[in-house]
């Protein structure tokens, strides 16, 4: 890798670079799934490839080659000098970037079983046992599960001397039950909605997630909502457990404080953002308590935001998003960080693969949880009346992320401080600084769960990459509750 990097740095800079960097990356894929008691899918893939970012008369070129031959490669940086010459005749301002420092370094996440030495037919028991527990539930319908597995290996080399290397194992799985009766479908999904749970870990992820001895309850969980009232409709006291509230976060600030949307680069495909850059240091974006950070460090947790160094070479960092609720911090590159006068990125570049542009991404955005002992029970016995929502089912946001609506799989009503009658179709809408101005407590750190998200889209062609977001349950006052199925008024 280090021969391939170097042929490509060294004819990027012959060629006129002003700076320059290659990525040469291979890559492992396993993803398994089933469905009602047959393999849905199996599949096995490898990936290698250098890509190479040139820096030439103020403009970006890029291009990437899956031929990592001498000849290749070094034609490979000749055309990325070429597209960067080519962007600079429309050009309405110079690349500047934020300095800095060299790094060498080599680092490899923690991986305790590498999931790649469990074999396929161990893969399938795990997955066939929690299919046959899931269907063995009468009015289960329709039962699938899934494991994904993923190996990456990259070497960064720049221009101005960095040189890294960096090794991590991701892994996730999960199921889902559905139950058809009466020409409606009910669902719920464990560990999460959308996959399941992924995290920065081996094989040993599986074994926490404990899949086998849940699904009876999802299972059940499944049917019951037939029989359960639909979500009543008013404004009242919301509940959500921490796997809903990290989506909250994912739509409602991690993706608004992407710098890049904010300076109109993303805008034709995912749109912009609320949060110009008159906002910085000035908005009230939350109430005391919201305390939302992006921390790329692995002292933050295994989450799929974890990293040493992004795929421009920046060092790992914790950075305050939101502080006691005041708008603090965007998420950057170093490119934006110097457009907008910050002295350094905070680490947020990365790209899907060796052949796709780095990206302001998220890191691991996540909420802080409260500093005095309190857990979900504490909670609910602490609320009047409201409403106990658990697990994602569907989310739609304006294109500024301002506007939102979501619904979950599942709730349950809260009367004088304890949980009684479940509600099928729950659902939740608000404004997004509204929405985060009216929450009046969380949990405290033993309740605390960094989820992953593996599926998070941007950029064209369009890169999926994970990102991270813990959170523990959290109470919001005044919501506006009911209203995507409109149920009826309590």
């Amino acid at each position: 890798m280090q021969e391939i990097a170097g042929w490509g740095l060294d004819a990027a800079v012959a060629a006129g670079a002003a700076y320059a960097d290659v990525r040469v990356a291979e890559e492992r894929h396993r993803s398994i799934t089933t469905k009602n008691g047959k393999l849905g899918t199996a599949a096995d893939n490898d990936s290698r490839g250098v890509g190479i970012r040139v820096l030439l008369d103020g403009a970006w070129g890029f291009a990437a080659s899956d031929d990592c031959t001498r000849a290749s490669v070094e034609a490979t940086a000749r055309r990325a000098a070429m597209i960067a010459r080519a962007s600079a005749l429309v050009r309405q301002k110079d690349v500047r970037l934020a300095p800095e420092p060299v790094h060498h370094a080599v680092w490899v996440a923690p991986c305790a079983i590498d999931p790649f030495s469990v074999s396929v037919d161990d893969n399938l028991e795990l997955l066939f046992a929690v299919d046959a527990e899931l269907r063995s539930v009468p009015g289960v319908t329709l039962a699938e599960a899934q494991m994904n597995f993923q190996w990456q290996h990259q070497l960064f080399l720049s221009s101005q001397g960095s040189r890294i290397e960096q090794t991590r194992v991701l892994s996730g799985a999960g199921f889902v039950a559905l139950a058809f009766a009466n020409g409606d479908i009910q669902k719920r999904s464990y560990p999460n909605s959308f996959g399941g749970q992924y995290q920065l870990k081996g094989y040993e992820l599986i074994h926490e997630l404990r899949l086998l001895e849940n699904a009876r309850r999802v299972g059940e969980e499944a049917v019951a909502l037939h029989r359960a009232i639909q979500c009543p409709q008013w404004n009242g006291t919301l509940i959500l457990d921490s796997s809903q509230l990290g989506l909250q976060i994912h739509e409602s600030v991690g993706h608004p404080i992407e710098l890049d949307r904010v300076l109109g680069t993303e805008a034709n495909f995912a749109g912009m953002s609320f949060l110009t850059l008159d906002n910085l240091r000035k908005l009230r974006y939350g109430s005391n308590l919201v305390n939302v950070v992006a921390d790329a460090r692995i002292e933050h947790g295994p989450g799929l935001g974890t990293f040493a160094y992004d795929d421009e070479g920046v060092a790992a960092q914790r950075a305050d998003i939101i502080r006691d609720g005041e708008f603090v911090n965007y998420i950057s590159s170093r490119e934006t960080a110097a457009e907008i006068g910050e002295p350094r990125s905070n680490g947020a570049m990365r790209a899907e693969g060796w052949n796709r542009l780095p990206l302001v991404r998220m890191t691991n955005i996540s909420i802080v949880p409260g500093p005095t002992p309190l857990g979900l029970e504490d909670l609910i016995a602490d609320t009047e009346d409201g409403v106990y929502l658990e697990t994602n089912r569907s989310w739609s946001i304006d294109d500024k992320r301002f506007n939102f609506q979501f619904g979950t799989e599942i709730g349950w009503e809260i009367k004088r401080g304890k949980r009684t009658r479940m509600v099928k179709n729950p659902s939740y809408s608000g404004i997004t600084t509204e929405f985060w101005n009216s929450m009046d407590a969380i949990c405290s750190a033993e309740h605390w769960t960094l989820w992953g998200t593996p599926n998070c889209g941007k950029g064209q062609p369009q890169q999926t990459m994970g990102t991270g977001h813990g959170a523990a349950p959290a109470r919001f006052r005044n919501v506006k509750i009911g209203t995507a199925y409109g149920g009826a008024k309590p």
